[in-house]
């Protein structure tokens, strides 16, 4: 038998955080919260002389947890070892909790892991995770409760003139309005383009019934939060009573694969979502992934588009991601290499490797967050 070649350990030499914080382009709101920045975390892990990139959507304290616990729990280990290095966040973070800060502090390392794997073994992350398509479809997502008409109609028929051929709304902060802001979503995309609504759970479920059969004049397929997705009862029990042809989907909030568990369980979705930003990064989406494989459920990604192509690209389930203004705006302000919209879908270079990302040092530097 010949000699088998030695294993040379990949090891974590170190581990740097930096934040930005990013004003919108105008002011933005949905059904329960309004904002004018977003703040993006951003880890690089080293080994030798590659870099992995990973990020995550979320508030300063969650840089400052990775610097002062995470980062001391993962220097010195193998970086190819990344269910181990997992385990070991988990249960660093065990008296913290397992949902909100502490998740999304784990997710963006576990990101940057994944993109370090692939880059040391020069492969695009969809390759290494093992492609099941080469694209993945998007839809445009923002329609805030903020815009005004002429606002709303240019951004989603904008959408839809690029070839994207699924778009997303706010609705729920001013319900007197929804059905008219609809009419007129309709009106601008025409009658080939889906429509989606997200209330963010601003509903009660019997507004929420309500709208979903007034909903049914514009044709709209897809009803996401229409009431909070804590409320496992009430999301199964629109779901049942909705029209035919409208999908509730929830699961954006969902940090652990217990949760995911949990919604499907209760039959309380008809698509999951999933973040990898929040639920654990690449390894807590292939989870959810895993458990929509389970129970034949649909998956979908929120937001964060150029970590969640090359996921989408390699889960069998997943049927489309959030093209998300927000973070869509800021991913191709902070990185080179972000791929652009092809006929509505989102496909990985496959001559770069890893998530396929360089930071652009002068931007990150113009909006550092201290």
């Amino acid at each position: 038998m010949a000699n088998a070649t030695k294993y040379a350990e990949s090891r974590i030499d170190c581990i740097s955080v930096s934040s930005c914080s990013i004003p919108t382009d105008f002011p933005e709101s949905d059904g329960t919260l309004a904002w004018d920045k977003t703040i993006i975390v951003i880890v690089e892990i080293k080994s030798g002389s590659t870099s992995g990139i990973g990020y995550t959507y979320a508030d300063l304290s969650t840089a400052t947890l990775i610097v002062t616990l995470l980062r001391g729990v993962l220097e010195g280990r193998d970086a190819m070892d990344i269910p181990g290095c997992w385990v070991a966040m988990t249960r660093a973070i065990r008296n913290l909790g397992r949902p909100g800060i502490a998740s999304m502090a784990l997710s963006a390392i576990d990101i940057a892991l994944w993109d370090l794997k692939a880059k040391l073994l020069q492969l695009p992350l969809s390759k290494l995770l093992g492609a099941v398509r080469l694209g993945i479809p998007i839809y445009g997502s923002g329609g805030f409760t903020s815009y005004s008409t002429d606002q709303l109609q240019h951004q989603l028929s904008g959408w839809v003139d690029s070839g994207i051929r699924m778009v997303k709304m706010k609705i729920g902060t001013y319900p007197e309005r929804d059905i008219q802001r609809v009419r007129d979503a309709r009106e601008a995309i025409g009658n080939e383009t889906r429509l989606f609504v997200d209330a963010n759970g601003a509903y009660t479920r019997k507004q929420a019934l309500w709208f979903a059969h007034r909903f049914r004049e514009f044709d709209v397929s897809w009803f996401e939060e229409p009431v909070s997705s804590e409320d496992l009862e009430g999301l199964h029990l629109i779901r049942d009573r909705v029209p035919e042809g409208m999908n509730i989907a929830a699961g954006e909030y969902g940090y652990c694969a217990n949760y995911f568990r949990g919604m499907l369980d209760a039959e309380a979705v008809d698509i999951l979502q999933a973040d990898a930003t929040r639920c654990g990064g690449i390894s807590g989406f292939l989870q959810a992934s895993a458990l929509c494989d389970a129970q034949s459920v649909p998956l979908s990604a929120h937001t964060a588009p150029a970590v969640h192509m090359h996921i989408c690209c390699a889960v069998p389930k997943a049927i489309h991601l959030e093209y998300f203004h927000d973070h869509a705006r800021i991913e191709n302000m902070l990185f080179d290499g972000v791929q652009q919209p092809k006929s509505g879908e989102l496909i990985p270079d496959l001559t770069r490797y890893g998530l396929g990302l360089e930071v652009r040092h002068d931007v990150r530097e113009k909006y550092a967050a201290r």
